[in-house]
């Protein structure tokens, strides 16, 4: 008896002292694996004096914050309660290795189904920075939606002065209906989709809607002489935004979770998908007990329609030298709140004079390491399109026809089983070809008069095969086929460089000359200029299936849409790793 207490006693010790070892070493090692559990489950939202049954994360739209540090592992086990089929995308996370985590439904998995659950573990590898997460289905990121925020490693500073607080400012949109019936109308009648009806701050619509109250309002208060660092993220579903605050000016010094050379300006430009991290720094005395007005409003190019609203939120000083909640007034109205001016909805001007003024740091501890040469050179057309309507039915595109959008003439088509799937099991008879074209069909004049030939894509589920670590450039040129119009495009599994950017049709010989391979802006999600081209490189380095796509959804769900296959490389540090046992089956 006593020998076994002895054992048991010393078995406890050991189980403590291997406990303090492992603590010891993730502490010395700075890294750390973090637990969370998503819970998707349909809740009551009332905005706008509407109320109806929204899909949320753990019963909030925006859902919860990813904290953690580069470098650590995070696990996310995502439960759906609901009847649609669910799956979330880490966007911006590169997902080394791990491409199983990505989250693009039939792409990387097939969804969540009602009542499954699904865990996704990956671990952030040098990254830092404000990232987000969202639903990958549909259009069910509407609601689905928030932030994923990685710190530097311990000790390590931000390359800029540190901050007093740190703030983060989701933008969102908001249907009175389901967006769900919003988008499968669309896709029966083949017109473009009914618009939000508001935009939201954290969730919040602001004072300048109808039917708004005080705790509709996202406020920021601040107390004078002091720089905060705020974490914008754009999760709109449709809306490229301008964002400014009256009376102050924001300095850039991040996007997409890289760090920028700092840029000063009035209003920022921030697309679907992007993130941007500014300092503002507060007034030293002025502006005490003043309330000053946070407006956020689209920038659209295209010819359909789109939410022409005003979303607001309120910088608000404390009379205090130090920020205590006991010093809000709940009985504001914002009635003498300071309104700044924002650029007019199709300033193209601001939208490109803006993005070129952004720059990656590229210094010695933060390099800008763009493929100065390239193995295989990409020149793709990024186009919305028409389609005939089907015999005995009346669409509402252009002309009757059915509206449509395509990457080089092919309208990607969403396969039933996923794509990684079906190329780690060598098993892609039936589920998708690898003959997508590195060139559009035939060259035309894409920003003039378009050939009817053109205005009628193929419908395919086509791919891109790489090799591993090829060094690739990719010029993308937007077309007037069914209108000219901004496209932000989204690359998962890597960050790219923005090499160069213009107006008309890309020439070769006399746009690439000007390509800048110094300092250029690295993003995951950068816009092509509507009636323009956009130049990108990359080094695909990251073994999977990783999707394309742009960040537009109603562009995306019309098939706006395309995937890269990248190959294995030598031994298991550059290969794809197996999937997870819990992989939800189709």
């Amino acid at each position: 008896m006593m020998m076994a207490m002895a054992g048991a006693e010393y078995g406890g010790k050991l189980i403590m002292q291997l406990l303090f070892v492992l603590l010891l070493v993730q502490f010395v090692s700075g890294k750390t694996t973090r637990h969370y559990s998503f819970h998707v489950r349909m809740k009551n939202v009332t905005r706008l004096c509407n109320t109806k049954p929204l899909i949320t994360v753990n019963g909030k739209s925006p859902g919860p914050k990813i904290v953690l540090r580069e470098g650590d592992t995070v696990i996310i086990k995502v439960h759906n309660h609901i009847k649609e089929n669910v799956s979330i995308h880490w966007h911006g996370v590169r997902q080394l290795r791990s491409g199983w985590a990505d989250g693009p439904a039939y792409i990387t998995q097939c969804p969540i189904q009602k009542g499954q659950t699904y865990t996704y573990n990956f671990t952030v590898t040098g990254q830092r920075g404000t990232l987000w997460w969202h639903a990958h289905i549909s259009w069910l990121r509407a609601s689905v939606y928030g932030a994923f925020i990685i710190y530097p490693k311990r000790n390590v500073p931000y390359p800029f002065p540190k901050p007093y607080k740190e703030v983060t400012m989701v933008l969102g949109e908001w249907w009175n209906t389901d967006t769900e019936k919003v988008i499968n109308q669309s896709m029966a009648t083949g017109g473009g989709p009914n618009v939000s009806d508001c935009y939201s701050m954290n969730g919040h619509p602001g004072p300048l809607y109808n039917c708004t109250a005080f705790s509709d309002t996202f406020i920021l208060n601040v107390v004078p002489a002091k720089t905060y660092l705020l974490r914008i993220i754009n999760a709109a579903l449709n809306d490229e935004m301008f964002i400014s605050i009256a009376n102050h000016t924001m300095t850039v010094v991040e996007v997409d979770a890289v760090y920028t050379k700092p840029v000063t300006t009035n209003t920022i430009m921030i697309a679907p998908g992007q993130t941007t991290n500014v300092l503002l720094t507060t007034s030293a005395s002025d502006y005490k007990g003043k309330q000053f007005f946070i407006l956020g409003s689209p920038y659209a190019t295209g010819q359909g329609t789109f939410d022409n609203s005003t979303l607001a939120g309120i910088l608000s000083y404390s009379n205090h030298l130090e920020f205590n909640a006991s010093h809000l007034n709940s009985t504001t109205n914002f009635t003498n709140a300071i309104m700044p001016k924002l650029p007019v909805f199709n300033d193209t001007a601001f939208a490109t004079n803006y993005t070129l003024k952004l720059k990656s740091l590229a210094n010695a501890k933060y390099p800008a390491l763009v493929p100065q040469t390239v193995n295989k050179k990409f020149f793709f057309t990024v186009s919305l399109g028409l389609n005939p309507c089907p015999k005995g039915q009346k669409c509402q595109g252009v002309n009757g026809t059915k509206f449509t959008a395509s990457i080089n003439n092919i309208s990607f088509v969403m396969p039933t089983m996923a794509l990684l799937q079906s190329h780690y099991t060598g098993k892609m008879k039936g589920v998708y070809k690898t003959n997508f074209p590195d060139n559009p069909p035939f060259p035309y004049n894409y920003t003039g008069n378009p050939p009817k030939n053109v205005t009628t894509p193929m419908n395919g589920t086509r791919v891109k095969v790489l090799p591993f670590n090829t060094t690739v450039q990719l010029v993308l040129q937007d077309t007037s086929i069914a209108g000219a119009e901004s496209h932000p495009l989204h690359l998962h599994g890597f960050n790219f460089f923005v090499v160069g950017q213009g107006f008309g049709n890309y020439n070769e010989t006399r746009d690439s000359p000007n390509f800048n391979l110094v300092d250029p802006v690295e993003r995951n999600t950068a816009g092509v200029p509507s009636g323009g081209w956009l130049a990108l490189r990359f080094r695909a380095d990251n073994p999977g299936v990783w999707f394309m796509h742009c960040h537009l959804e109603v562009h995306t769900s019309w098939g706006l849409k395309m995937a890269w296959i990248v190959k294995n490389g030598k031994g298991p540090s550059q290969s794809l790793l197996p999937p997870p046992p819990d992989l939800p089956p189709c």
